[in-house]
């Protein structure tokens, strides 16, 4: 099972092109932070934006770097099913442990589509799939018991639960009896989500405070809640700053600040205001990030 905090990662860019060295100097202080995984080219890699060359290398690169350290979920999620599994069959051959899988957005099938569509990549893949759901994204979510429907699937093992519904996990977890990964997909919500029965967030803010998102969850996970809520009211400020303009811009401007890439991201993202900059580093600087 995936579990506790896992990053879902930048994608650095140099001069308009992927920064290899940037990204393995990156996945090695995730490592050295203590982090529980990594999510290469996800929506926070900018995976709209990458060419097909570019999400191939960015998922070798980590699992490279990673050398088993860590379990690797590479993005690997399309609205084109046939897209979907060229991704995770390349994910599975590169070495990763497992793929996350996003469909519905612009083409807005109903439940139906939607189990076809994962069902699809189940069964033309090999590696097992962790279910996205993010409406407020993709328009359209799967509904709690599509989810318990997909979970009867051999290698659908979880869920990374972005719909802002914390009873989500409680009212999965009713449904679902075999072992599943429950995972926010929110960071400001991710305690409660915890709460009501999860195992952890894939973590846009893991990216700049990885040691104290892992500590959050190892709190959650050891019933600590009060303690963790302790942490989370202190994470907020940053949790907050890095949203205050499209992800990920907050994230890499942060990155930026500890030396580890540039801040530059691709169109249609546009770099920060000057605001924006100040109020990240402000809550940087109250975090003794730096």
């Amino acid at each position: 099972m995936f579990q506790g905090a896992i990053t879902a990662l930048i994608t650095p860019f140099k001069d308009n092109k992927l920064d290899e060295d940037a990204l393995r100097r990156i996945v090695r202080w995730q490592i050295d932070q203590g982090i529980n995984g990594l999510v290469p080219v996800g929506t926070t890699g900018e995976s709209p934006v990458v060419n097909e060359q570019e999400h191939k290398r960015v998922i070798e690169i980590t699992v490279e770097e990673a050398n088993k350290a860590v379990p690797i979920l590479a993005g690997a999620g399309s609205n084109n099913p046939v897209e979907a599994v060229t991704y995770a069959n390349y994910a599975a051959k590169a070495g990763a442990d497992a793929t996350l899988q996003v469909a519905g957005y612009y083409n807005r099938p109903n439940q139906e589509g939607l189990y076809a569509h994962f069902e699809h990549v189940h069964n033309n893949s090999e590696l097992p799939i962790v279910l996205y759901n993010i409406p407020p994204r993709t328009i359209v979510g799967l509904e709690v018991e599509t989810v318990a429907e997909l979970a009867k699937l051999e290698r659908v093992i979880g869920i990374k639960d972005a719909t802002g519904d914390l009873t989500r996990p409680i009212q999965e977890r009713s449904l679902i009896s075999k072992p599943f990964s429950f995972l926010s997909g929110d960071d400001v919500t991710a305690v409660a989500y915890n709460v009501g029965g999860g195992n952890g967030c894939i973590s846009v803010t893991a990216n700049v405070a990885p040691k104290q998102m892992v500590e959050l969850h190892r709190l959650c996970r050891e019933g600590k809640f009060s303690e963790a809520a302790i942490l989370q009211d202190k994470l907020f400020s940053l949790h907050k700053a890095l949203f205050l303009e499209p992800n990920p811009t907050g994230a890499k401007y942060a990155l930026s600040l500890l030396g580890m890439c540039t801040e530059e991201c691709r169109l249609p993202m546009i770099p920060l205001s000057e605001a924006t900059k100040r109020t990240i580093k402000d809550a940087m600087v109250s975090l003794e990030l730096l």
